[in-house]
């Protein structure tokens, strides 16, 4: 095996940045406002050179966006910024270096001055028998190609089996998770997949079966529950099945076992299906594991500045930190892209501080309201408090999202997404992603890297 290469640190001081999505995007890009030129070197760690958009995957699924067009290209946006392509999966406190593997498999060891540990989350996987296998996820682009594709040839070989059963079995598509993901994917998927229908011989939109499970008590419980309620009045409308205070006990090839009730009385259903969506909830990355850094629930322990009190120089942020939220009495801050922007440019603010320019302040958050789109005119939205649904909330929603991409030429795509969707509808058609179908959620998004048995 080869020795890593060490990337030799030279004046001014550098600050590595290892993740490229929405807390790490954000923050290098105020670096660059705020530190000048020539004050230090910005280095950015991301095992692909582009920013998902995440808020806008469940679309890809459902052909209301094309994939590429939620992809922001790093090196658009980040002008003064290197990029290093790679998975961080090492950090040497003492030596003040982080090891990261490319994509051939060498490894490379940078040296820092400032750490900033960035790397976001991954698809929440408890131990579910069968999950790991059967189950598919919904956090990258390859797996939301892939959900589509999966999907649609579904409906093709319930087109083509003479087996009533069978046909039910394909046409039937459980989602688990009521949060964002689950419930706009649910929502969209459903009118996606009826209309997809509408082309068939013999499967008919009335075959399709669209099936939400969660836990809670209430839909999207992490929100007002009147945003709740109405998105719930949506999937009603759109046939959807939702099972409230129930669980996904075993997934396997053909089928999910559902549990209902408390946990001393619980009522299993069988329910025959060859597609179980899991997005019920996240985790974070797995490289906090292996840092040997405190953690709470999984998460990096900051304080209210982003520093990571055992370690001299390193900055945490994102849904990989536990960042107390001082407007909810310091407990940790919300897992959410909003609360990774807002964390990047306040963290920006602070490590610019590290270096001797401007002064550090602790981190705050005030609550801009949420969006939840259910595709097409529908969607449900609380912006500053004000409770929206119907085309209002989804007027306000793709507003949101347009303001929230960091590129002009993104914006353009998916605004032209949205107007020739309207005019045309949805491309039904499909294709099979070489080396995609079937691969499990940890290969789709790469988290065997931090087995340590491996």
């Amino acid at each position: 095996m080869s020795r890593p290469t060490v990337t030799v640190r030279e004046q001014p001081p550098r600050v590595v940045v290892v993740g490229g999505g929405f807390a790490g995007v954000r923050l290098l890009r105020r670096l660059e406002s705020l530190v000048p030129a020539g004050r230090a070197e910005l280095v950015v760690v991301s095992p692909v050179d582009h920013l998902l958009y995440t808020s806008l995957v469940p679309q890809v699924c459902a052909s209301s966006v094309e994939p590429r067009h939620l992809a922001v290209a790093l090196r658009s946006v980040l002008r003064r910024t290197l990029l290093c392509l790679g998975d961080a999966v090492a950090v040497d406190l003492a030596a003040r270096t982080v090891t990261t593997r490319t994509v051939d498999g060498s490894a490379r060891t940078i040296a820092w001055d400032r750490l900033v540990l960035a790397p976001g989350s991954v698809t929440a996987t408890p131990e579910v028998p069968g999950l790991a296998e059967h189950a598919l996820g919904l956090k990258t682009l390859d797996e939301a190609v892939t959900l589509r594709d999966h999907v649609l040839a579904q409906l093709e070989l319930a087109d083509a089996t003479e087996d009533p059963e069978q046909r039910s079995a394909l046409c039937t598509f459980v989602v688990v998770g009521g949060g964002y993901t689950g419930t706009e994917l649910a929502a969209q998927m459903a009118a996606f997949t009826r209309r997809a229908a509408a082309a068939c011989q013999r499967v008919r939109p009335g075959d399709v079966r669209w099936v939400l499970v969660d836990h809670a008590p209430r839909l999207l419980h992490e929100l007002a529950p009147a945003l709740g309620r109405r998105a719930a009045r949506v999937l009603a409308r759109r046939g959807i099945d939702v099972h409230l205070g129930t669980s996904a006990m075993e997934i396997s090839a053909d089928s999910v076992v559902l549990a209902a009730g408390g946990p001393n009385v619980r009522r299993h259903t069988r329910v025959p299906t060859r597609t179980v969506v899991w997005c019920a909830g996240v985790a974070p990355s797995p490289l906090a594991a292996v840092l040997g850094l405190p953690t709470a629930r999984g998460r990096l322990v900051t304080d209210e500045f982003f520093r990571v009190p055992s370690a001299d120089g390193v900055f945490a942020l994102g849904d990989v930190a536990a960042v107390p939220d001082s407007t909810h009495g310091g407990t940790p801050a919300g897992q959410t892209a909003q609360h990774a922007v807002r964390q990047g440019a306040a963290a920006a603010r602070n490590v610019a501080a590290s270096l001797g320019i401007g002064s550090a302040r602790p981190y705050r958050h005030r609550d801009l309201g949420f969006v939840v789109d259910l595709g097409g005119r529908d969607a449900v939205a609380n912006p500053l408090g004000v409770t929206l649904s119907g085309l209002p909330a989804a007027v306000v929603t793709r507003a949101y999202h347009l303001a929230s991409l960091p590129s002009a030429a993104n914006r353009a795509r998916v605004a032209t997404d949205w107007l020739l969707n309207d005019l045309f509808g949805q491309e039904i058609t499909h294709y099979a992603a070489p080396g995609l179908a079937g691969r499990t959620i940890a290969a789709s998004e790469n988290t065997q890297i931090y087995d340590r048995r491996t």
